[in-house]
């Protein structure tokens, strides 16, 4: 019975700061766009870049 009158405030405490960081995480604009990283990890980014790097190649190719 005597923890908790230890554990009880604690985990008051706890839950005070975790409710601060949520704030704080939500006026800084952590959570604005959720679902962008996770489209921007499946864009095949590097595929585009070769293509062009070989489309730029030829190009010269032909030009000189």
């Amino acid at each position: 019975m005597e923890s908790l009158y230890f554990l009880i405030p604690l985990a008051l405490v706890i839950l005070l700061v975790i409710v601060v960081f949520f704030f704080w995480a939500v006026r800084s604009g952590q959570m604005d766009d959720l679902e962008g990283p996770a489209y921007r990890i499946l864009m095949d980014d590097d595929a585009a870049e070769k293509k062009n790097a070989a489309g730029s190649k030829e190009r010269k190719d032909a030009e000189g």
